[in-house]
């Protein structure tokens, strides 16, 4: 019999554990019935309007337990969203991460954030974090949430003076901003699916604009009508596209200049044509004016400022492995946290999902198409967050939380995972060559060219699917045979695997490429080829079949000015030979025995992102008709992908 630590034998007992639950289909409570009228049952609403350092209001909602006979803590959540329904007697159905906690106890506080809706101030997208502060009027989001939780503590009755934050998304950028200058009385954060830098989440990957964001643009950036005045009703509207085929649409509309007209608001019925380029929408002309990472984007990222978390602070970062809009913000949010702050406590969740898609409960867990399978949302939900919380906010506190270091689902086998550290211990980087005949192969096989036309009027769209959508989320999971099968795709293939392959960790493409254009994008995307026999999943779209179904693993795109710099970019010298690299984000899949490993090469991805001219402008946001041509690419076969594989 083999011998173990103590330390093996636990993280062994540990890993058993998260098995043995994960089989259920859901957890013991996953069924229990919720009232509407539960959190007003058993709940009283409170609404505050919380005075911060420099005068400024900032609207409050606060449900407290009405069984008063013990102390609880508090849990946050500030918001650019509404804490509405707003008024007495108006309660939210659910409160707080997940009904667990809401039926075990916490006092659930919701905020407006500064200049959204009822909350005074002038609200400021991706607010910049203003170290060194040396007045009341040098605010921030952090002195924001330090100024709220020092009124939480003080004068909310039964607090037990531990104070949690949480939130999804835009939610989630505010619960990592706490942890910067953070108040001594929070205890726990939980960033999901964070945001952290609009250059590389949202609206940018990599410097590329996501065209498909268009229509959240106004939500950001429309001004109130009143100023800086709060408001209970929503002052901005969504550009109503006048077609069910968003691919037509903005293929019709041409550049992006063309579009300026979607956001000025001066007439309530009709739109008017913008002047001198310039709008009423203040983030569509940020992005417009910055089209590079400076100064602008820059300090208004949160990575930077990571460097000294408080270790009173225990976090834990949620990111969904196919989360179409912030991947890059969770991720990077946990491990620059890790580096700077080795003895916090610090982990990472992460799950099959979509974006936000942990904090549903659907029992059947797919994205897109593709099952992953049952109850995994309610099994974070219960065994995870809400263990997580309670040990901060109402246990001991100390680093024996019972939770490992790292949960990541593997979604090619389909089971949770445990690690102690994230990417994990025993990776081995693998290169693999993009060789001739559409190989895929562990050692180069000559340098040969493979050419293809980017077609401008003809670009590859990014999904099969005939809609609008208000930001994109199946596509990360999408059968990828519609693209293998065009002739501006080019597809590169392993024979079928004999072996499992793990591929745990980020992804790096180092492509050798050329154009007879001045400018490029290019978007690499790994693909697990599924087997003949693989059997379908209920909710299919009805043409799809799982035989041999492309799922599409990790995507990445770089805008290839910025190949050298964000801040700086440059033209492609025509028809030279020109390194590209890529780095896609972590991916925790294994490509099973009788799959087959694939990559694909594209230079256009619409609308998901904009096109690309093809020859060189200084501002992609002010290129005219003109500047748009078909040119032809080379992808030579000397390119490979680095992996990162688990042993």
């Amino acid at each position: 019999m083999p011998k173990f630590t103590i330390k093996q034998l636990f993280t062994l007992i540990l890993l058993a554990t998260v098995l043995i639950s994960c089989r259920k289909t859901t957890p013991k409570t996953a069924n229990a019935e919720v009232s509407d009228t539960y959190v007003e049952d058993n709940y009283n609403k409170k609404e505050v309007d919380i005075t911060m350092r420099d005068g400024i209001k900032l609207h409050t909602t606060i449900y407290s337990p009405k069984d008063t006979s013990k102390e609880y803590p508090i849990i946050m959540q500030r918001t650019p969203y509404s804490s509405k329904p707003y008024g007495e007697g108006n309660y939210k159905t659910k409160i707080g991460p997940n009904i667990h906690m809401m039926q075990d106890g916490y006092i659930v506080v919701y905020q407006d954030v500064r200049g959204r809706w009822l909350s005074e101030g002038h609200y400021e997208n991706m607010r910049a974090y203003i170290p060194n502060k040396k007045t009341d009027q040098d605010i921030d989001e952090s002195s924001d949430t330090y100024d709220t939780i020092e009124w939480l503590v003080n004068n909310i009755e039964n607090n037990n003076g531990n104070v949690g934050i949480w939130g999804i998304s835009y939610p989630g950028f505010y619960s990592t901003y706490a942890v910067v200058d953070a108040h001594p009385a929070l205890k726990a954060a939980s960033p999901q699916a964070s945001i952290a830098d609009f250059f590389f989440d949202d609206f940018h990957h990599n410097g590329a604009y996501l065209l498909s964001y268009f229509r959240a643009t106004s939500l950001f950036g429309t001004p109130r009508p009143d100023g800086d005045k709060p408001i209970d009703t929503a002052w901005y509207t969504l550009p109503d596209l006048p077609t069910e085929d968003q691919y037509q649409f903005f293929l019709d509309e041409g550049p992006l200049k063309n579009l300026d007209r979607f956001f000025e608001y001066e007439t309530a019925d009709t739109p008017r044509m913008a002047k001198e380029g310039v709008t009423d929408d203040y983030f569509w002309n940020e992005l417009k004016e910055h089209p590079n990472y400076d100064e602008m984007w820059q300090s208004r990222g949160l990575i930077q400022h990571l460097k000294d978390v408080k270790p009173s602070v225990a976090t834990m970062v949620v990111a969904g492995e196919f989360d179409a809009e912030d991947l890059y913000g969770p991720l990077e949010t946990y491990k620059n946290i890790e580096k700077y702050n080795a003895e916090n406590y610090n982990t990472l969740v992460f799950g099959p999902w979509d974006h936000g898609g942990w904090a549903r409960r659907k029992g059947q867990n797919t994205v897109g198409n593709y099952y992953f399978g049952d109850g995994i949302s309610e099994f974070f939900q219960e065994n995870i967050e809400t263990k997580f919380f309670d040990h901060f906010l109402k246990g001991d506190g100390d680093k024996n939380s019972g939770l490992p270091e790292a949960y990541v689902f593997d979604t090619g086998r389909k089971d949770w995972k445990t690690y102690d550290t994230w990417p994990p211990a025993g990776l081995v980087k693998k290169d693999m060559y993009l060789s001739p005949d559409q190989e895929l192969t562990a050692e180069p096989k000559g340098i040969e060219e493979v050419k293809f036309i980017s077609d401008i009027k003809k670009p590859v769209p990014y999904s099969e699917d005939i809609k609008t959508v208000f930001t994109p989320r199946k596509y990360m999971t999408d059968d990828q045979r519609f693209a293998a099968r065009r002739g501006d795709v080019l597809v590169f293939e392993t024979e079928v695997m004999e072996e499992d392959m793990t591929l745990a960790g980020d992804i790096l493409a180092k492509l050798k490429v050329a154009t007879t254009g001045s400018a490029a994008d290019w978007i690499v995307k790994i693909i697990d080829v599924h087997p003949a026999d693989e059997p379908n999943y209920e909710g299919m779209q009805d043409h799809l079949k799982m035989s041999n179904y492309h799922l599409m693993v990790r995507s990445e795109v770089l805008r290839g000015r910025f190949r050298n710099s964000f801040a700086e970019p440059e033209p492609f010298v025509p028809n030279e030979k020109t390194d590209v690299t890529i780095k896609l984000q972590d991916v925790f899949h294994t490509i099973k025995k009788g799959h087959k490993l694939q990559v694909q090469v594209q230079s256009t991805w619409f609308p998901l992102i904009d096109l690309n001219p093809q020859t060189y402008v200084d501002n992609i946001f002010e290129a005219d008709e003109q500047d748009f041509k078909t040119q032809t690419h080379t992808v030579f076969t000397d390119s490979s992908i680095e992996f990162s594989v688990l042993e």
